[in-house]
């Protein structure tokens, strides 16, 4: 008996291949921000088998399986059931957000992720909080070992809360046995974000206290978004810090952006900055100041150990940067909208108000 044509035989082994084998992946705020990134960059890749995305409304990935629910739900256990690989991502760090529903949400949804993700038999999940974690004070070294003790305060937008997150997931191994948590700290992040440290970049002067030594680190989305991918494709684990090579001092960063520099004592800085955020007039608390005062790059080794390397320069994504906040106009970290700035004239006014 003749055997089957070549063709023939190669057409009836490919319909009879078994399916794509990778981890199906669960991302929560999946329809937003990086989130709804890291989802659409996992749908497409041929390393993973399934997305399951999670928000509390649908995203635009159509090729994502998609669950509507608050993560703060216990129901959530239910559907992360058949996930390898939960990347938890809906944190709120909204600067105009109450401080305290915001903790309340990132620390409770945390607790309740890393919970369901034991019970629904989950064996990994990636977090993801920021180098901002490791604090930023003046006997810092350049760079910081990953593995450097966090000596960050809750001083800080947000902070607080992202030190909670490592503390959970410094604890969830030992509480859940078999769970492995993997915690990714990218640098200053740009690409659609909103923080107290991209707003820095929307004053129409760089505020500098005297003394200090800023340093200057960022992290592009779409390098933290491949970084995630990376750990949820197992290639690296633990601790990790994302973010362009090196850094740029802030000489470099007023040269590269046109930007002038106010210069003011460290006690008048500081002593302003709390005053306004105690009065309601800035959503940055003082301790925001200590970002752009000392230094807190990290080298991110076990990426780049792991075959991992930046797609940007610090160069390139600060030129990002400053074409997102052309044409917004900040005084202390409050946006003013053009007819005030123009109005108050926003060199004046930056002076009066942290002067004051």
């Amino acid at each position: 008996m003749s055997s089957p044509d070549p063709q023939v035989r190669a057409a009836r082994n490919k319909s009879t291949s078994p399916p794509p084998r990778g981890p199906v992946v669960a991302v929560t705020g999946a329809a937003s921000g990086v989130g709804a990134l890291l989802t659409e960059r996992l749908a497409a890749s041929e390393e993973v088998k399934q997305v399951v995305a999670i928000d509390e409304r649908r995203g635009e990935c159509a090729e994502a399986e998609w669950h509507i629910l608050d993560v703060r739900d216990p129901a959530i256990a239910d559907r992360l059931r058949g996930a390898d690989v939960v990347v938890h991502l809906a944190l709120d760090l909204d600067l105009e957000t109450d401080a305290a529903a915001r903790t309340a949400y990132n620390v409770r949804g945390t607790q309740t992720v890393l919970t369901a993700a034991a019970a629904a038999g989950v064996h990994r999940v990636v977090l993801c909080t920021s180098t901002m974690v490791y604090g930023a004070l003046p006997d810092n070294e350049l760079p910081l070992s990953e593995d450097a003790e966090l000596r960050a305060t809750a001083e800080a937008t947000g902070v607080g809360d992202l030190l909670e997150v490592e503390r959970l997931a410094r604890r969830a191994p030992r509480a859940h046995p078999g769970l492995n948590v993997t915690v990714v700290r990218p640098a200053v992040l740009v690409g659609g974000t909103d923080t107290a440290l991209t707003r820095y970049f929307e004053s129409p002067r760089l505020l500098v206290v005297a003394g200090s030594r800023p340093a200057w680190q960022f992290c592009h989305v779409d390098d933290l978004c491949s970084a995630l991918e990376y750990a949820v494709l197992e290639k690296v684990d633990g601790e990790l810090a994302v973010g362009c090579d090196g850094w740029l001092e802030q000489e470099e960063v007023e040269e590269l952006s046109g930007i002038r520099r106010m210069e003011l004592p460290s006690a008048v800085a500081l002593g302003a900055a709390a005053r306004l955020h105690r009065i309601g007039l800035t959503p940055s608390p003082a301790g925001d100041l200590a970002y752009t005062m000392y230094p807190w790059v990290v080298s991110g080794s076990r990426l780049h150990d792991a075959g991992w390397r930046p797609a940007y320069t610090n160069e390139e994504v600060l030129a990002q940067l400053l074409d997102e906040v052309s044409g917004r106009h900040t005084v202390a970290g409050r946006r003013l909208g053009r007819k005030d700035a123009t109005a108050a004239g926003a060199a004046g006014a930056t002076v009066a108000l942290l002067g004051a």
